[in-house]
């Protein structure tokens, strides 16, 4: 069996021990060198072409965001960044996946983390997924289809925002979702005619800067949700970390957030939960989407759906960085239309308006 060739680039000493130490617990990985810091990380990337990379970010001399962009642009092979669980952390990481990084996983216990085996599933599951073939050519499709976009004004908010809210787009994502929301967001119009609720996995201390992130480039407002916020019409909410995405109606019909621990589940929030409480407010009037990622969350949410009568639209695996819970969402019966990431917002325009 040909095994995971994987190259640990960290100008910790104890951080790259430890990632060799955790990536060799899995048979099927092996560490072929370490690196220090990003220039000698893309000197051995180079030289002995990995099938991955895990990149520190910070680090001295060459950083990791620059060896990213070198290793990607060279066609050398994707890679998972290793990052901080801080709110500047955060920003970069956001910045290394539109960079073109597979994913990250962020260090539980800061730059130099003692605890680092806490996500070593993760860190091993992660590698794995980047080292399936066809994933590099996939990022960089993707770099070449999203320029850079500047975040757009955003002057009519207050009076499209106004009025009954009566249907929703239910959005759930994983690996390779900051950069696939990136290429769908930006293309829905300011009077979508709906509310928006998106989960992403993604740790607490990351989904306020993604919320921001994601707000800069929609045409109208996106935000962390939060417990007691009033659903507006053509705004978003993306889950907070640590806590599920619910919905409740008043009695006067006014739609409420409510966040939950409960019920326990691999991930909180949980995609399949969301799209559960979505449904059982807007009905019918939901629309379903689920993109990249590994897994089937959200799967089983988007046959009820779909048997419901609202619309499931799912990511092909053409543009699908990991073709996981997609692909498991088709084969239960829960995708109604299948399409690349680049004509989702098309299709969830026409979902919303035969939904009338």
């Amino acid at each position: 069996m040909k095994k995971i060739r994987v190259l640990v680039v960290d100008d910790s000493a104890l951080m790259r021990k430890a990632m060799k130490e955790i990536l060799e617990t899995d048979r099927e990985i092996e560490v072929i060198a370490t690196a220090r810091d990003g220039e000698d990380g893309v000197e051995k990337a180079r030289a002995l072409e990995p099938d991955v990379v895990t990149m520190d970010i910070n680090m001295p001399g060459m950083d990791g965001i620059t060896a990213l962009q070198i290793i990607v642009s060279e066609g050398i092979c994707p890679v998972v960044m290793v990052s901080s669980l801080t709110q500047e952390g955060a920003e970069i990481t956001f910045e290394s996946l539109e960079l073109g990084a597979f994913d990250y996983v962020p260090k539980p216990g800061g730059t130099i983390s003692l605890n680092l085996k806490r996500v070593s599933d993760e860190i091993i599951n992660k590698v794995k997924a980047a080292a399936k073939n066809g994933v590099l050519g996939r990022i960089k499709n993707r770099l070449n289809r999203v320029s850079e976009r500047p975040g757009r004004l955003k002057t009519v908010r207050e009076t499209i925002q106004t009025g009954e809210v009566t249907k929703a787009v239910a959005i759930g994502i994983s690996t390779g979702g900051p950069k696939t929301l990136l290429e769908v967001i930006p293309e829905l119009p300011a009077d979508l005619g709906a509310a928006l609720f998106i989960v992403q996995h993604m740790p607490g201390n990351f989904t306020a800067s993604f919320a921001k992130r994601l707000d800069s480039y929609a045409r109208f407002q996106i935000k962390e949700a939060t417990a007691g916020d009033v659903v507006m019409n053509n705004s978003g909410y993306l889950g907070r970390g640590g806590y599920h995405l619910l919905l409740r109606q008043k009695l006067d019909g006014h739609k409420i957030i409510r966040l939950s621990t409960r019920p326990e589940k691999l991930f909180i929030p949980s995609i399949d939960v969301m799209m559960e409480s979505v449904l059982s407010v807007f009905g019918e009037r939901t629309v379903g989407v689920l993109m990249t990622g590994m897994g089937d969350d959200g799967a089983d949410a988007m046959v009820r759906i779909r048997k419901r009568g609202g619309i499931t639209i799912a990511e092909s695996e053409e543009t699908s960085i990991v073709f996981g819970m997609p692909k498991e969402a088709i084969e239960r019966g829960g995708a109604e239309i299948v399409v690349p990431s680049y004509r989702i917002a098309e299709e969830i325009v026409k979902a919303l308006k035969s939904l009338n």
